[in-house]
């Protein structure tokens, strides 16, 4: 699903969550390439309305407002890219409104397309959805090398978060400090709880097969501590393709802005004169087994991912106000899972999806305040 043309003038850009980390490194990719893009649209969710104000009048969009609807409203914008920076399933409407839009769609907000499955990709055009997460990004580039038919399988890479090694047993105290100290990545609280448990990878392992079409049995999850490889892919011949840079969100936005077009000197390259260690490993599922419950809710289909995304932002939220311990989260989102078990229609609309995402919401609030 992701496009190959050209770049010729200056873009128009919208840039949902504005204030957050993916929209803030935006911000800087347009302000060192004034001549490449124009900020057009701004929206947030209003958590940092200081810095709102800001970059309205730093960059002076035609368009700047907070809230969910503003993001909805912007996206609709007529324009060359919209970057949707938001996190978690409040992003699915402003997804399916750039996409209606016609506008090419920078996705960072994975949780739209994952809870939104055949809604959203049943209304992308191809190459529509450019992908931002660095391993999806990487995933792009590497099949930019080969056919659709030579591809064996895609490998997507995990830090394995604070926790890696650790045991099951180990992780029963983990606080929210400790799972909000990312050995490589700054990223939001949210998505970084969500790496500390391999939700996050669960996640970008559905992401990956709904933007390029291969079997869940084709994808595999390996821990990569340094963050150096973000992700491969394995083609027929025995030969996989490595995409590498040191870990930074700036590339994978500007190329997603830009595609699939490279911009010059985006952030620094591996230093190849000094000497370089990538250590793989297997995901220990039974420390970590977010992972396959997401296969599993990905397999099942329908409104299933839907739930699993909103039982694991309820949890999340009730990990950081000290309401649920961390090695519960994975546990009650299965149980979410399974409470679910209802038939799918066949064919899911965004009403079936934001159900779904409230049942499951209301079904975690419960499970923990049972708990």
């Amino acid at each position: 699903m992701v496009g190959t043309t050209g770049v010729s003038n200056r873009r128009d850009v919208v840039i949902l969550g504005s204030t957050g980390s993916i929209g803030t490194q935006a911000l800087e990719i347009v302000r060192r390439h004034p001549d490449r893009f124009r900020v057009v649209g701004l929206t947030a969710g209003g958590g940092n309305p200081e810095l709102f104000d800001r970059q309205v009048a730093e960059f002076a969009p035609s368009f700047a407002d907070l809230g969910e609807q503003a993001s909805v409203d912007a996206a609709g914008l007529t324009v060359d890219v919209v970057l949707n920076g938001i996190t978690g399933a409040v992003g699915l409407r402003p997804t399916l409104a750039a996409l209606d839009a016609g506008n090419t769609l920078a996705l960072a907000n994975k949780e739209s397309l994952i809870i939104g499955g055949p809604v959203v990709t049943g209304r992308a055009k191809p190459g529509q959805i450019v992908p931002v997460d660095s391993e999806h990004s990487a995933l792009a580039q590497c099949l930019r090398s080969g056919r659709a038919d030579e591809v064996r399988r895609l490998v997507l890479t995990a830090s394995g978060g604070p926790f890696r090694g650790w045991s099951a047993g180990q992780l029963a105290d983990v606080t929210p400090e400790q799972a909000l100290a990312h050995p490589t990545w700054d990223m939001g609280p949210v998505v970084t709880i969500n790496s500390a448990t391999l939700v996050n990878k669960g996640l970008e392992v559905i992401e990956a097969h709904l933007l390029f079409g291969i079997g869940f049995d084709d994808i595999e999850v390996v821990i990569h501590p340094s963050s150096v490889v973000h992700s491969m892919v394995e083609f027929r011949d025995g030969s996989t393709l490595v995409q590498a840079s040191p870990p930074t969100m700036l590339i994978p936005i500007a190329l997603a802005l830009g595609w699939p077009d490279r911009l010059p000197d985006v952030a620094p390259a591996v230093d190849w004169s000094t000497a370089q260690r990538w250590d793989f490993a297997p995901v220990d599922d039974a420390a970590f087994p977010a992972v396959a419950l997401a296969r599993e809710a990905g397999r099942r289909g329908g409104t299933a991912p839907a739930v699993y995304n909103a039982a694991n932002e309820v949890c999340v939220a009730a990990f950081r106000a000290c309401d649920l311990g961390f090695a519960d989260i994975v546990p009650t989102i299965a149980s979410v899972l399974t409470a679910h078990g209802v038939p799918s229609k066949a064919e899911l609309t965004v009403d079936d999806v934001l159900a779904a995402d409230a049942w499951a919401r209301a079904e975690a609030t419960r499970l923990i305040g049972a708990s």
